[in-house]
């Protein structure tokens, strides 16, 4: 049976499918408007984020995982303030909603994880790690798309990718993954068929996340992908007749107080706009004008 800890290779393979999806599409580099080097910290990030994602389900199961993945919007909100390029700062009562959507969804996943407990250690540090690398993803993408607004997303996708598969293979070589999985998806190659078919469907995702960070920021897409995850468990609930219990109604009424609070125009006091010093002097001299020009009885 192949082993589900096998992240850093399981990325790896995934990457060379990203890169033939983005050729199929026509992209070269020659259409790139940001130099190589612009992407070496991003692609870190990024393949570390995907490597330890999927390695940790070795150790967590999903719902124990997606409790952890589910804080990211806050880490990313405050990384944001200290990205140069970016330095981002967000009104009171969006720290507030993405309080209430984390705390939701975790109350939601944790009425889950009491069923089926599946913690471990080393589960725990790796998600932690891809937390901590998640929260400098996003801004490094916003910041990318604020410095450069001609960026496309095709772009950024092929390039952290070039860039971050060499970067894979240290960590399979330092844990020996490379042979290990090498050797056991060669007895069960149906293992990559399911790859490919699942790279496939995280392009499109991946695609889709880059054009909203573009279009709302890191933080706004962040509370969205967490929104996402709240609406596919419950779905899977919905779908697989799962009791629901008081505590997961507790995290929904939550998770939709949190949106609900996003999605709130903000209350800006109309700002008065000073005269220009010239305006200012002409308004003195006429009203001067004018008390000449009044009767003194």
């Amino acid at each position: 049976m192949v082993s589900a800890s096998y992240g850093w290779y399981f990325t790896f393979v995934q990457g060379f499918v990203y890169i033939f999806l983005i050729y199929l599409q026509g992209f070269s580099t020659k259409q790139m408007v940001n130099p190589w080097k612009t992407y070496v910290k991003l692609s870190a990030v990024l393949m570390g984020s995907h490597g330890l994602t999927k390695g940790s389900l070795a150790f967590l199961n999903y719902p124990a995982q997606l409790m952890f993945k589910s804080t990211k919007v806050l880490p990313v909100m405050i990384m944001g303030a200290f990205i140069p390029g970016l330095r981002r700062k967000y009104p009171p009562h969006e720290y507030i909603s993405a309080v209430l959507l984390v705390v939701g969804l975790i109350l939601f996943t944790l009425a889950d994880a009491q069923t089926s407990p599946n913690f471990s250690m080393i589960g725990v540090l790796m998600v932690s790690g891809a937390l901590i690398m998640d929260s400098f993803l996003g801004n490094l993408q916003e910041a990318i798309f604020t410095m450069n607004p001609e960026t496309t997303q095709t772009e950024m996708l092929f390039c952290s990718t070039v860039v971050g598969l060499p970067l894979l293979i240290p960590p399979m070589l330092l844990t020996g993954e490379l042979f290990k999985a090498w050797n056991s998806c060669s007895q069960h190659p149906y293992v990559y068929g399911v790859l490919v078919f699942e790279a496939m469907a995280t392009f499109i995702g991946q695609v889709s996340v880059l054009s909203l960070i573009a279009l709302f920021g890191a933080a706004t897409t962040a509370m969205i992908t967490t929104a996402r995850k709240a609406v596919t468990l419950l779905l899977s609930y919905m779908i697989f007749t799962k009791p629901l219990t008081e505590q997961h109604g507790t995290g929904l009424l939550l998770i939709g107080m949190g949106i609900t609070l996003k999605l709130l125009p903000e209350n800006k006091p109309p700002q008065r706009h000073p005269k220009p010093e010239r305006i200012q002097m002409q308004d003195h001299l006429k009203e001067e004008d004018d008390e000449e020009k009044r009767p003194l009885v």
